[in-house]
């Protein structure tokens, strides 16, 4: 009889913390969706102000890499780290995440943008939503063994609170810290905290990104399979490629010239020089752009994303702040388009289905990538996501643009 007592006991205790989580998962995902509301607007204000200014704001490129490179090395402290503050919390090597790194991570992205570095937004993000919810998540000493699910929780509600993919975000927050291991624990309050996040940023006019593909009708058969598998294989080569070129490339520079302002200054130069040169600014800021013309049918060149991988990772890797999801986006839209004559694939179609293997392949996600092809573009198109990126996800074996990621499986 104890024993039946003890168990219903236990099976109460764990409905309390889902159903209190839950609604803490509410809570931080409209206070999250307020900071991404703000980092939203502000960051397309930056890049309005560039393209005002005909990207001759590149010139100050380095001399903005200088204050980013001065306010964390004087003010930041450990928040330069970024992410890998996330995943260290998560994995016990640090305690906590220090408040400051909301603004400096903020205010280093503004600046990076502003100058036309080609980087992208969404490590961001996940940053705000993390370093939010651990900051409530200490305030509940009870739940204290729940720190994952707390930064799970703001991590979805970062994600979604930008993109406005609540679906994306749930499995992309649950998969991300541990590659091949879905924290089921976490998934109530995620789900909360990324829809309440969406609807927020949704109601202040941040929307999901979404193209009108023109209808393509398919009959799944070999004649099909075969060349989703091609590109499958593709895409994952390229995911990963840009996974590892991304860490090799950092390592390189920090030995290279461990001075960091040595560092931007010089990176800044060349990185303003070749972004005005490559199509004046083409390759700068999020990469929007290339994705808009690959789904538009504008015009996209061959080396378009050739141009933005090697951009982005040298942007990054002296020093310049902002994320690699939206260039990983731009990276696989245009690689699919430009490819899709080869494989028989409508070149819309091909930029779908590049737009989420790539991501899927470079941040090592699995599920996450078929959800966001479904999610943005349509879910009846759930076979060809589905084919495509399980291919890309077993080729990039376990390549990740997070440094600290753990895998299993």
């Amino acid at each position: 009889m104890k024993k039946i007592i003890d168990k219903m006991k236990n099976i109460l205790i764990s409905y309390e913390e889902m159903i209190v989580l839950s609604l803490l998962g509410v809570v931080i995902g409209l206070i999250v969706s307020l900071f991404e509301v703000l980092f939203g607007y502000g960051l397309q204000g930056m890049i309005d102000l560039h393209h005002k200014t005909g990207n001759w704001l590149l010139i100050g490129l380095p001399f903005a890499g200088l204050f980013i490179v001065y306010m964390f090395q004087h003010w930041g402290k450990s928040a330069i780290k970024g992410m890998n503050l996330v995943f260290e919390v998560s994995q016990g090597i640090t305690r906590y995440i220090p408040k400051r790194l909301v603004p400096f991570m903020i205010g280093g992205t503004w600046l990076s943008n502003l100058f036309g570095a080609s980087v992208g937004r969404e490590g961001v993000a996940m940053q705000i939503g993390a370093t939010v919810s651990h900051v409530i998540g200490r305030h509940f000493k009870k739940y204290e063994n729940a720190k994952t699910i707390f930064l799970v929780c703001g991590m979805a509600a970062g994600f979604a609170g930008l993109f406005g993919t609540p679906f994306t975000a749930v499995f992309f927050a649950m998969e991300v810290l541990v590659a091949g291991v879905l924290k089921f624990r976490a998934m109530a309050p995620t789900l909360t905290a990324a829809f309440s996040a969406a609807w927020l940023s949704g109601f202040f006019g941040i929307y999901k990104s979404s193209f009108q593909l023109v209808l393509y009708s398919f009959e799944f058969n070999w004649k099909l399979i075969i060349p989703l598998v091609g590109l499958g294989i593709l895409f994952g080569i390229v995911g990963g490629a840009f996974a590892w070129s991304l860490s090799r490339t950092k390592k390189k520079m920090m030995a290279w010239m461990p001075d960091p302002y040595k560092r931007v200054l010089i990176g800044g130069m060349i990185a303003a020089v070749l972004l005005f040169v490559l199509c004046s600014g083409r390759y700068s800021m999020l990469g929007e752009n290339l994705i808009e013309d690959s789904f538009q049918y504008g015009t996209v060149y061959w080396y378009d994303w050739i141009c933005k991988f090697g951009l982005t990772i040298f942007c990054l890797s002296v020093g310049f702040m902002g994320g690699e999801v939206t260039p990983l986006f731009a990276i696989g839209a245009t690689l699919g388009f430009c490819v899709s004559p080869i494989f028989g694939i409508p070149p819309a179609m091909c930029a779908a289905l590049g737009y989420a293997a790539v991501f899927g392949a470079g941040t090592n996600t699995y599920l996450a990538s078929i959800m966001i092809g479904m999610e943005i573009f349509g879910f009846q198109y759930f076979p060809l996501f589905f084919i495509v990126c399980s291919v890309a996800y077993l080729v990039n074996r376990n390549k990740s643009i997070y440094a600290l990621q753990q895998r299993e499986g």
